[in-house]
């Protein structure tokens, strides 16, 4: 059994805080963003555009995650209390919002520069489980998003929530919603299954959202929400449309109906 009672500081500069969920963010944007300039476009029109379209994409994640977390989790509370929405630094960002951000920040620029959005969205959809990776590893340093009660042999006492063992559900989802998603994404686009742009966008939807609410089962949810149709959470629930999505996504997408 493991303690769990990590500092969310990695480090500080004089009265400056650096926070492992922002260093996730920023490392996560930056090896997506290698990874795709010397690998998967070095030598394609669109590599001379990546680095423009990456300003967008920072705005989407940021802008979507949040107010993706104000609709989507604590409507009511943001609602009474309006300026909060733009304190970011106590916390509250969406995967589903910032989703929702990376499309319509995706749409706008190849919009703007006369292109197919699928181009640029298969793309990030390619490289965001290594975010996603981060992402949930800070979550677990954090001691937030934590699991349910549970004696298995890895289970976690997380010291500022309580005393008691509970899953991991942190590291299930780094597991399943970024090395196996990246793994299964980039066998599909080395296997050459994917024939026209579109097609890594609503596997990746359809996948993540699978993998989301199954580990959403061992995570304990939002405790003013708590569980909703069906004895779902909203993560369960919201990762259900998407699904429906990513699928309809897929089947328009992929030549080979």
């Amino acid at each position: 059994m493991f303690i769990n009672n990590f500092d969310p500081v990695a480090f500080q500069i004089i009265s400056f805080e650096i926070r492992w969920y922002s260093l996730a963010y920023i490392f996560g944007i930056i090896i997506g963003w290698l990874l795709c300039k010397k690998i998967l476009i070095k030598n394609t029109n669109i590599n001379e555009k990546f680095d423009d379209y990456i300003t967008y994409l920072i705005i989407g994640i940021i802008l979507g995650g949040r107010l993706g977390y104000v609709f989507f989790y604590n409507f009511n509370f943001y609602l009474n209390n309006f300026f909060d929405i733009f304190k970011i630094w106590q916390g509250g960002m969406s995967f589903h919002g910032g989703l929702l951000g990376i499309i319509i920040a995706s749409i706008l620029f190849a919009k703007k520069n006369n292109q197919n959005p699928f181009l640029y969205m298969d793309l990030v959809s390619l490289v965001a489980p290594i975010g996603i990776f981060f992402g949930r590893l800070a979550n677990f340093i954090n001691s937030e998003l934590y699991g349910k009660v549970g004696n298995v042999p890895w289970s976690v006492i997380f010291v500022k929530v309580d005393n008691l063992a509970r899953h991991p559900s942190q590291l299930y989802e780094a597991f399943l919603e970024g090395i196996i998603l990246f793994l299964l994404l980039m066998y599909f686009r080395r296997k050459n299954y994917l024939l026209k742009p579109g097609t890594i966008s609503g596997l990746f939807l359809i996948f993540y959202s699978v993998f989301r609410f199954f580990v959403e089962f061992y995570r304990v949810p939002d405790e003013h929400i708590g569980y909703l149709a069906f004895n779902l959470s909203t993560g369960q629930i919201v990762s259900v449309v998407f699904l429906i999505i990513g699928t309809i996504v897929f089947y328009l997408k992929n030549e080979n109906k």
